[in-house]
């Protein structure tokens, strides 16, 4: 089964939505520049509420590894999401002379999707990576975007990443399509932000059922 990722979480009802259609991961923004931007103390009185089995996934833009780890021990997370150079370089550093410098042992890496058109991979240094996240970019934003790499053209190279780490596939992610990029990618995972928004920092719950039940029913028809 495919895992999905709801990212973006700012209140406990759409992270009890996210749960109750089935999602196995809910993500929080700790980027200032994000109007889905939380706090450590609001992501926490989030997580207390919400099932053990469900990962809880911070996600840091350039962050070094110091802050990062104080903020996963202040909201109880369970997994990091890495966005940028700067936190990627820190962390790799880090973990070098401490396995748990982050504060957990899950550890997500973005990357540019459309890097990989000319199927270029690449060295990751992360003894313990969890997955290697594919998102898009769209004028100079990172993730939430609502713009989708090219799924076709980057083809070849997910499925020979995939063969290394999980891969998860974010970008412009929708109910409609999901559906498609998961018969073209045959991604291990899917994460999806603005693409079942009413706006932004807040879900709209019929497009969040309405994402995870596609994820599912594509799942079946591919078994």
């Amino acid at each position: 089964m495919t895992w999905v990722k709801i990212c973006g979480i700012t209140n406990l009802e759409d992270a009890l939505t996210a749960v109750e259609a089935g999602a196995d991961a809910v993500g929080f923004v700790f980027y200032e520049k994000s109007p889905r931007n939380i706090t450590p103390e609001v992501a926490r009185e989030i997580v207390n509420k919400l099932p053990a089995d469900v990962e809880k996934v911070g996600v840091f833009v350039d962050l070094e590894s110091g802050p990062i780890r104080e903020t996963v021990l202040n909201a109880g997370l369970t997994a990091v999401q890495l966005h940028g150079p700067r936190s990627a370089e820190s962390v790799c550093r880090a973990l070098e002379s401490s396995a748990d410098c982050v504060g957990v042992s899950k550890i997500i890496l973005m990357v540019h999707g459309n890097a990989l058109k000319d199927d270029l991979l690449f060295g990751v240094t992360i003894s313990n990576l969890f997955a290697i996240l594919l998102d898009s970019r769209s004028e100079g934003a990172t993730g939430g975007t609502g713009t989708a790499f090219d799924w076709n053209a980057t083809s070849g190279a997910v499925q020979a990443m995939s063969s290394i780490f999980p891969v998860i596939v974010a970008g412009g992610l929708t109910p409609l399509n999901v559906s498609e990029a998961i018969r073209i990618l045959k991604p291990w995972g899917v994460d999806v932000t603005s693409g079942v928004e009413a706006k932004p920092g807040k879900k709209d719950p019929d497009k969040v059922r309405a994402f995870t039940k596609a994820v599912r029913n594509m799942n079946r028809k591919m078994s």
